[in-house]
């Protein structure tokens, strides 16, 4: 034991455990974790037949076999020799350390259908020399590396390659590397201390010339693979394995860290390594605070990752895979072989525990999986019947261990001997593992991650926010791990104090009133307002507002009262809306087009006694108002008596900007209407010397949206309220062509729109658009394609991306979208527009870094006032903000999911209200939405999930096609894009997306799958129907022989009833021998039913070269509409304020 030195085994603290074990095994004592039942059987011992593979070898192989050629499971290992190193005898040591171990001896082949071990008699080892000794030091180091990575990257053939190899680098006559690369199926961590040690061993005898002072191996590892089939059985793997069955009982967590990239439809174990190093104070804290908690070191660190974790994805349920030696029998101490297991550790972070209260649960579950750490995980893995996907590991998608440390310098005649710590062997197994040593200097650590996922700034932080999260620890153990520190110093002073510095000067103490009157009075003959034929001036547009105003007055109109308005598109709009404001009340927007429930309940929940309104709108408003109102005005019937009052400004000294300006009815998550107060202030801060726009007298503005919908804020009081012109679109929901004409004939510089009509007027009628100086989109995400089209056409006109809640008046964030703009994930929604503060915060209001998914919450001087009549919603949304300043009292919890990219601005990813799990995987919707897109024929789409009969949740993505298009080829096309689970089930090809009154997609409006358009979801006989053609019957055939079933349905999945890995290569042998032809053993994979199998078979059959990718069985219907729904989409569709034009 003394001279073993255990590198890159999980958990030091095991080595007190271990040597317990050795020596109560000396005295005859056995226990479960010392148990030393005898290799040394004679059948075991029976070299005349080929020895099976371990459990983790079986797996290994397999996925082998899915990706022959990958080099993700190479392990290396650098050796630096300084002195004098005889090759020859290094030669002869590496030749004895193969012929020591027959593992470096082995082939893997099949068998009678089954993998087994191949085992040569000998293997004489011919070192290759790299010369490097004519190059700069400089330039050697970086040679040296390059080297290492290289031959970490060449893969082995099982069949036929030696499964390691070694090169000598030669840097000078007294210094020189030697790399040994060696596969993961015939060795582990462990086992790169045994073979530096027998190297060594044997080296210094070959010197000396005298026997090597090694104890003699009575087994070797074929008979451990042997052994470890036959012990594990009965009794003692019905105790592993329901010990494990208990813990990783009901639907198992996918981590879901929050990455840089889109998770690829196939890994691809692409990776890197960060190195990082933490001060030796630390360290000791640490220490200290484990033996005060009565725990090992490796506990607390991993308690301290767990946290880490939680906090970045705001998961409680998580599994941590944590490596362990498992050599816990003395015979197989000192061999070179795979025998490390994985433990995966589920631990709860349940209730916001202190961190003192985690580790105590953490160190129970450490404790209990050690005592079962007998059962292989690939066996788990197997009898679990996990869900097998291309895109992840199964159960456990990031390791954590803390090694012992690296091998000590070792004295040598002549010579002396260490080992190159840290190398990037360009992959990574898991999407995340942290691995930490200790060392004199303090805890030394590595983080190897996927560069599929993670960008190495994302790793950076995280290695900072671990080291912030640790010190906040040892400081207070007592503290809960939900307001631990994460953010680093300089990270917290950027996020919450640089970039809120918003503040700008703008006339944040005056009323709309009045800085429409001091425009009056800078320009009182400048053109305001432009409808149809009509035009006024902005003195022509005040003396007619005065005179509504004073009107209003005399009916009692006084500051705050609510007053309805339901006018169309007009100059009178105007006029009724400067009246109301004027005489110090608030308008309530009223759409005529709104269903008589919801008129009735806006009326009734503001208690509005006055209406202004047109006359041409009289008869529908009576039909669906009756008498319910006091005063009923129409402002273009009756202006005969409003010209009698005088067209002098009113007194507006008396009105603040904290009274309300207008009271907006939004759709609330119940179904029932909230209506949103917002202050003059909010309007003024929105469109007065704010940094998001240039607002000036030359602009012509048109105003489009619905007067319900905010949008037209910034529409009307950006151009009256800055002296430049208003051009008013016709009452009625206009074409595309005639959104065109009217940009032309009134000479439109800025518009607005939303998402859906900037799309369609980018797919039909981009060249309306071609005088604009901006164009302003939002409401829902933006389409990259149509962006990046927009911007190949349309270069000299600024396009600037939107968002933000009417809570916020209007605008929150803006994106001015270029060319460079890194828009390939999604479009940004920018950065925080004058004086106004966002903050992402998790579910318990702590800030989070750069790259994490957390809720947006808004404050400044645009939040609206509230909740009109329902203080419970609004203490509920806006809550008291726990950052400073104190001149920022309230935040605004708007539900949306947004991150911090590294520029500042604001990444926008959905809804918290469309968070999705199937399956246990969180779906992005926006992901796959973005991936339909990419789709050259696919114009618009959305996705949404939908429940089943049974209860199951089902993808349903919705389609407007720029030309006919097949189902098939286009889950072709995402097939090679997304990971399985997130490929849709259904698809709905549609002519238009429905609609909300304000232009958003209305997602309860999509029609649902229905059984007459030959969508069964999951019907009662999908998984037992029978084989229909030859295809479906031959693979049935072979999977009732090779799983033992007497029936079997072409949509059953084989992992389902009863297939795994192994069974799978003896369905591939069966199919190739029939069939007599190749089959990527990764076809088997991906196609796991009898239905999409065979239909993959005939496809290249027809066409060998064919590489499309089909569906899983509840992924094979093509949805059209049914004549319900196209009459139901027809209707919904003439609601809409904005339509596709037909041709």
């Amino acid at each position: 034991m003394k001279n073993t030195n255990f590198w890159e085994m999980s958990d030091s603290n095991l080595d007190e455990e271990k040597l317990l074990d050795l020596l109560l095994a000396e005295e005859g004592i056995t226990m479960s974790s010392a148990e030393t039942i005898s290799l040394r059987t004679q059948d075991i011992n029976n070299k005349e037949k080929n020895p099976i593979l371990s459990f983790a070898q079986q797996r290994m192989w397999f996925f082998h076999q899915i990706e022959p050629d990958n080099p993700f499971y190479n392990n290396s290992i650098a050796l630096s020799f300084n002195g004098f190193l005889d090759v020859t005898n290094l030669e002869l040591s590496l030749t004895a350390l193969a012929q020591r171990h027959e593992t470096l001896r082995t082939n893997f082949n099949v068998v009678d259908g089954q993998p087994v071990q191949i085992i040569a008699p000998t293997q004489a080892i011919s070192l290759s020399l790299v010369n490097l000794q004519d190059l700069a030091a400089d330039r050697q180091s970086i040679e040296v590396k390059q080297l290492i990575k290289a031959e970490a990257q060449i893969p082995f053939k099982f069949s036929t390659d030696a499964l390691w190899r070694t090169k000598l680098l030669k840097l000078s006559k007294k210094s020189h590397i030697l790399i040994i690369t060696i596969h993961h199926i015939i060795s582990d961590g462990w086992s790169m201390g045994v073979l530096v040690n027998d190297l060594t061993s044997f080296y210094q005898a070959f010197c000396n010339q005298t026997a090597p002072t090694l104890p003699v191996l009575t087994v070797q590892y074929g008979d451990f693979a042997e052994w470890q089939h036959q012990w594990l059985q009965g009794d003692r793997l019905a105790s592993q394995l329901n010990y494990w069955k208990q813990q990783l009982d009901g639907a198992l967590p996918t981590l879901d860290l929050p990455s840089n990239h889109p998770r690829p439809s196939t890994q691809t174990y692409r990776g890197a390594v960060a190195t990082f190093q933490y001060d030796h104070h630390l360290t000791q804290q640490l220490e200290k605070l484990s033996q005060r908690s009565g725990v090992t070191l490796f506990m607390t660190l991993l308690t301290a990752f767990t946290v880490l974790l939680y906090r970045y994805s705001g998961q409680q349920d998580l599994v941590i895979g944590s490596p362990i030696a498992n050599r816990n029998r003395v015979e197989i101490e000192n061999l070179i072989g795979f025998f490390a297991n994985t433990l995966p550790l589920r631990i709860k972070v349940e209730n916001n525990p202190t961190f003192e209260q985690l580790l105590t649960q953490v160190q129970e579950i450490t404790l209990d999986a050690y005592s079962h750490q007998d059962l292989p995980f690939d066996f788990l893995v197997e009898e679990l019947k996990i869900e097998r996907h291309l895109s992840h590991n199964p159960i456990v998608q990031v390791m954590f261990a803390l090694q012992n440390s690296p091998l000590p310098s070792i004295k040598l005649p002549n010579l002396e001997v260490s080992q190159i710590v840290s190398f990037d062997s360009g992959s990574a197994r898991f999407d995340l593992e942290m691995h930490l040593w200790e060392s004199p200097e303090g805890l030394r650590g590595d983080v190897v991650y996927s560069t599929d996922l993670f960008d190495s700034d994302t790793i950076q932080r995280l290695i900072g926010h671990f080291k912030t999260l640790l010190g906040g620890i040892v400081s207070n153990p007592q503290r809960r791990v939900a307001e631990l520190p994460i953010l680093t110093a300089d990270e917290r002073q950027k996020i919450l104090i640089e970039w809120q510095q918003t503040q700008t000067e703008y006339p944040r103490d005056k009323t709309i009133a009045q800085l429409f009157e001091e425009q009056v009075e800078k320009s009182p003959n400048a053109i305001a307002v432009v409808f149809r034929d009509q035009q006024l001036t902005y003195q022509e547009l005040n003396q007619k507002a005065n005179q509504l105003a004073h009107h209003l007055h005399t009916l009692g109109g006084t500051a705050n009262q609510l007053v309805g308005i339901c006018v169309e598109r007009s100059i009178d709009m105007l006029v009724s809306l400067l009246a109301i404001l004027k005489v110090g009340g608030a308008y309530v927007p009223l759409d005529s087009n709104y269903p008589q429930e919801r008129l009735a309940f806006i009326i009734q929940d503001s208690q509005i006694s006055t209406l202004l309104t047109q006359e041409n709108l009289s008869t529908i408003l009576k039909e669906k108002l009756a008498n319910t109102l006091t005063n009923l005005i129409y402002v273009d019937r009756d202006w005969k008596t409003f010209e009698q009052y005088t067209s002098d400004n009113l007194n507006t000294s008396l009105l603040t900007v904290n009274n309300l300006a207008y009271v907006e009815y939004t759709s609330g998550s119940t179904g029932i209407p909230k209506g949103v107060c917002v202050s003059h202030r909010g309007v003024v801060r929105l469109v007065k010397n704010t940094n998001y726009f240039n607002f000036n007298p030359d602009l012509v503005f048109l105003q489009l949206a619905p007067l319900s919908f905010d949008a037209s804020t910034f529409e009307i009081w950006g151009s009256l309220l800055n002296g430049a012109r208003l051009a008013i679109m016709p009452p009625h929901i206009p074409s595309l062509q005639e959104l065109g004409q009217a940009i032309r004939q009134y000479q439109v510089t800025t518009l607005w729109l939303t998402s859906g009509l900037f799309n369609l007027m980018v797919d039909e009628r981009i060249e309306d658009l071609q005088s604009l100086w901006h164009l302003l989109a939002g409401g829902d995400a933006l389409s990259i394609p149509h962006v990046q089209k927009f911007l190949q056409q349309l270069p000299n006109c600024q396009l600037i991306n939107g968002y933000g809640p009417t809570e916020n008046t209007t605008f929150t964030c803006c994106y001015p979208i270029t060319s460079q703009s890194p828009i390939e994930k999604s479009v940004p929604i920018g950065r925080p527009i004058a004086n106004t503060v966002v903050y992402i915060l998790d579910s318990h209001l702590q800030p989070l870094p750069i790259g994490v998914t957390g809720e947006l919450y808004i404050g400044g001087d645009g939040l609206a006032l509230g909740y009109l009549n329902n203080p419970k919603l609004t203490t509920e949304k806006f809550i008291p903000n726990p950052f400073t300043p104190l001149s920022i009292d309230r935040l605004y919890k708007t539900g949306d999911l947004v991150c911090y990219l590294e520029d500042g601005n604001i990444e926008f990813l959905g809804r918290m209200d469309f968070q999705v799990k199937i399956r246990g995987f969180r779906i992005e919707i926006s992901e796959i939405e973005l991936a339909l897109l990419k789709h050259p024929d696919v114009r618009e789409a959305v996705v949404i999930a939908l429940a089943s009969p049974n209860g199951n949740k089902q993808l349903v993505a919705y389609v407007i096609a720029k030309r006919d298009l097949d189902t098939s080829k286009l889950r072709s096309f995402l097939n090679t894009r997304l990971p399985n689970y997130s490929i849709p089930n259904f698809f709905i090809f549609l002519d238009n997306l429905p609609l909300t009154p304000n232009g958003k997609v209305d997602r309860r409006a999509l029609p649902t799958p229905q059984a007459d358009t030959g969508a069964d979801i999951l019907g009662e006989n999908w998984e037992s129907a029978a084989p229909t053609n030859a295809d479906e019957t031959l693979i049935a055939n072979i999977w009732l022989q090779v799983l033992g079933l007497e029936r079997v349905g072409i949509h059953s999945n084989f992992f389902d009833i009863g297939g795994n890995s192994l069974l799978v290569i003896q369905v591939h042998n069966q199919l190739q021998q029939m069939l007599n032809r190749d089959i990527s053993i990764v076809d088997l994979f991906r196609y796991t039913t009898i239905k999409s199998l065979a239909e993959y078979l005939a496809i290249n059959r027809a066409n060998p070269d064919h590489d499309q990718k089909l569906p899983d069985p509840s992924r094979d219907r093509m949805i059209n509409r049914t004549d319900k729904q196209k009459q139901a989409l027809k209707l919904q569709q003439q609601r809409q304020p904005q339509s596709k034009e037909k041709r």
